[in-house]
Formats: C-alpha cells, structure tokens, sequence
C-alpha cells in the first residue's frame, strides 16, 4: 500500500531560505543537446530528478532496450536522438508510459526516415527502432495542440539532419514557452532556429551543435509550492528561493506575474528571489495552455485561500503521468472543494464551498505533482499523503526541504501503511 507522509495543521508564520531543485526542463535539453556534440559539453547544475538521471543513464548506455520508467519527457526526447542517429533500440516505459501517445511524433520521424515500429498498440510505447535512412524531406506539419515535446524532440534533432528541418505547426499552439526555452538553448549551443509565430513555422538550418559550458537554472516549476506555501501561510510567512532568474528561459517563471493576484509577491535579488503576503484579489482567471505543469498547485491555493476562479488550457492535463483534471477534482472533493467542468474539456471553475479535513490520506496517483500540491493542505488542517516517495521524480528533497523550512510545527512524520514510522 505505500508509505504515508503526515503533515500537522501548519498554524504558526514560517520564514527562511529553500533549496529548489535544477531545472528538469533545462537539464533534459542540454543533455540531449550534449549527446550530439559527442558528450563534449560542459554542462553544470543537473537536476538530481530521476527523470534526468534516467535520461543520463540511457545516454550512457549502449544495451538494445531503453527503459524510460515514467519519464514522458525522455521518452519523446530520446524517440528522436535515437532515430536519427541511426540506433537499433527498444524504447518502452511503465504501464502508464505505455498509454501515453506518441504516434505523431513517430509518424514525424518516419517521414524524415526513421526506421520505427510499434511493439503493442499503435500509436503508443514500446516502439522498436531500427536505424536511419534520409529521405530528403526537410519540410514537416504537425499539429501544435497535442504535446510540446514532441515539437521540441524534432527541434533538438534538427541541426543533425542534412538539410535541416522546416516545421509547420498547425492548429491552436499548447506550451509555446516550452518551445522556445528549446530553441534558446540550441542557440546556446551554436544552432541557428528561427521561429516565424504568426505563420507558426519553426526553422532550423543544418548547422551542427558546437561545445559550450551551460548552468542549468533552478526549477520555476517546483518553486510553485512554495508560492502556494506563502500564499496560504499565517501572515507574515516568507520564503527565500536562490538560483531563480528574472530573464529565465523557463515558461512557468510566469509565477512572478500572476501570483500576486493570489496573495504572493516577487522581489528578485542578486542570487534568486524572495516571496512575501500581499493582499489577494477577490477572484480569479486564468489560461495554462503555454504553463500546465502550474495548474495543480493554483487549484488547491484557490480552493483553500477561497478565491472563485476559472481555468482554461488544462486539455494536455489529462495524458500526462495521470488524468491530472480527473484527479485534482477527485481530491479537492474529499476537502468539500471542487473542480467543476463548466464547459465540455475547456473550461473549469473553483467555487468557493465551505472546507473540512479530509477523511484519510490524500491519493496521489503516481504523480509527484498531485503529491505536492496537495502538501498545501497542512496550511489548513492536518494532512496525510500517500506513496510521498513520488516526489524523486522531479523533487527528490521536497519533503526535506518542507521539514526544515516547518521544523518548528515537528513537520513531516513519515510512516508506513500499517502505522509504524518508516522514515524520520
């Protein structure tokens, strides 16, 4: 049944520093990036996450089967450096891994040349691989509503293919900052990619990656439970979080700009940046086509501040390491909050319902986002998470971090399904 982390009724004003982990974002990029300069780069700060230590790893080896685990990420990234450089691998994944599409990226690459065939159901992993052959095709659509990644796996590849890569996006765009934190970086490294926005066409000539040294930045993502921490907090609650940027390549750096609707305000400093109350608004709107991963945490900050808001952009929500719309509504329903589908998959609203404590731990669902987000609990009432162990995926020392910054509320007993302390 897993272990349950228990987190006491967080009553009392908190203030100190936080060490967020590197961005996966950023560490995943270079790291592919790396392995076409012929792992010369001299890359720095890598994110501990096991979705970068997976990718590492596969890097690293040479066996004829990469086990992706649940990295959805490396799973797409690696689709493509696979392919074109001419590998013969199995690609697969875990059971949720396995339902995850990936047929128009696979599709994509076919059409540039790759080898590809599905070992199960089409559409989806495990897929085999089996080398390269150049088509003489340089030109591309592909539908920009379904998955960034996919854009970015055939971006990052790009400077490698003889003539280079034209992409046409059609469609409504999802994650356009994802986009272009990949094309930043592959400037970085010497490529040369032009995105023309209004006809969404992405341009990348065939120019090879050259050498560089990078630092990978703090992770803007995982700093979000800390906002939702400050805006939920007793007053006067503050945090401080070094090696955040104000001129991130990062999409969900957006945090800055719209949290102090919802009570936090960012002041940026030399080493990162420092979070403090200020007064919320009374509601709040808001679209996270281009920032998903940020739309977990802000439900249960409005939910528990009760502040009535409207979501949109949470269609990519549902194929991610699980239906994360159905599974924040499910657990906001145990605490009398609620998710409500106003429109058919577009629109959603968070009324303001009264609260109680919920009736037993907190189901995260294999998903280190649900685990943390819903962490932000304790600031109202005593709280249990289940299978904490989630968080290594892109925050191994989150509950660390919380224990430390809460020491003085005895926070974070760790025990095991059966009662019994399993971890201090």
């Amino acid at each position: 049944m897993g272990n349950i982390f228990s987190l006491p009724h967080l009553s009392r004003p908190f203030s100190g520093t936080v060490q967020l982990p590197a961005s996966k974002s950023e560490s995943n990029r270079a790291l592919i990036i790396n392995a076409l300069c012929g792992g010369t780069a001299s890359l720095s700060n890598l994110s501990a996450a096991r979705d970068t230590r997976t990718m590492q790893r596969l890097l690293e080896e040479n066996g004829p089967v990469a086990d992706v685990l649940d990295a959805g990420t490396t799973m797409r990234f690696l689709t493509a450096f696979y392919a074109v450089s001419g590998q013969e691998k199995t690609l697969t994944g875990t059971p949720r891994m396995q339902q995850r599409p990936i047929g128009l990226l696979v599709e994509a690459l076919r059409t540039l040349g790759a080898d590809i065939a599905y070992e199960k159901n089409e559409g989806f992993p495990p897929l085999k691989i089996r080398g390269f052959q150049y088509t003489g095709k340089n030109e591309i659509s592909l539908r920009g509503d379904v998955s960034s990644q996919f854009i970015s796996a055939l971006l990052l590849v790009a400077p490698t293919l003889p003539e280079g890569l034209t992409l046409h996006l059609t469609g409504p765009l999802g994650s356009v900052p994802y986009i272009e934190m990949t094309m930043a970086l592959m400037r970085r490294f010497g490529a040369e990619v032009q995105a023309d926005w209004p006809t969404q066409t992405l341009h990348v000539s065939p120019r090879p990656y050259t050498n560089q040294e990078f630092a990978v930045e703090a992770d803007w993502s995982a700093a979000s439970y800390w906002y939702g921490f400050v805006a939920l907090g007793p007053e006067g609650s503050a945090v401080t979080l070094p090696g955040l940027k104000r001129d991130s390549l990062q999409g969900d750096a957006v945090l800055a700009r719209f949290m102090p609707q919802l009570g936090v305000e960012t002041a940026f400093t030399e080493t990162g940046v420092r979070l403090t109350q200020v007064p919320a608004r009374q509601c709040f709107e808001y679209d996270f086509t281009d920032c998903p991963d940020l739309a977990q945490t802000v439900a249960v900050v409005c939910a528990l501040r009760q502040i009535p808001a409207t979501f949109t952009g949470l269609e990519s929500l549902k194929v991610k390491e699980t239906d994360r719309v159905r599974a924040v509504q499910e657990q906001l329903n145990r605490i009398g909050a609620a998710l409500t589908e106003t429109e058919p998959s577009h629109r959603y609203e968070i009324p303001v319902r009264p609260l109680h404590a919920p009736d037993g731990p907190m189901d995260t669902y294999d998903d280190h986002r649900m685990a943390m987000a819903f962490s932000l609990l304790c600031t109202r009432f005593p709280v249990e998470i289940r299978d904490p162990d989630v968080v290594v995926k892109s925050y191994p020392n989150f509950w660390e971090e919380t224990a430390k910054l809460f020491a003085g509320e005895s926070q974070g007993e760790n025990v095991s399904s059966e009662g019994g302390l399993a971890m201090g």
